[in-house]
């Protein structure tokens, strides 16, 4: 299940990285759906759709998160100039958490865009 909460500060909603825990696990996992990625080109993705103020002290540990959940699994791998990053993967559970994900964001995007424009 997922919540989307928001918190006002001062005269103005601010986004909160712990708020957007939630959806960013279903950005995470879509974006791992699509290739085989590592952490920092995961956080790049991310930043590039939007995620600005992204900074690798919120996507690694959302990363373990969705290991320990058995929605990822990651492999090390030796990149040709002697580093080792980590790689990521869906389980077939990741692939059912973003397919609910997906779900549930659709239906909460209808249902609050009826009451935020419907007169």
């Amino acid at each position: 299940m997922y919540y989307i909460v928001f918190i006002r500060g001062g005269d103005r909603l601010e986004n909160n990285t712990q708020i957007l825990k939630g959806i960013l696990e279903g950005c995470i996992l879509s974006i791992i759906s699509k290739e085989e990625t590592y952490g920092y080109e995961l956080l790049i993705k991310l930043k590039k759709n939007g995620f600005d103020d992204m900074v690798e002290g919120t996507v690694y540990p959302l990363l373990l998160r969705l290991e320990k959940r058995d929605l990822i699994i990651s492999k090390k791998r030796k990149e040709e100039n002697g580093m080792t990053r980590k790689y990521f993967n869906l389980t077939d559970a990741g692939k059912k958490e973003l397919d609910d994900f997906k779900m549930y964001w659709n239906k909460l995007y209808l249902d609050v865009n009826k009451i935020l424009y419907e007169e």
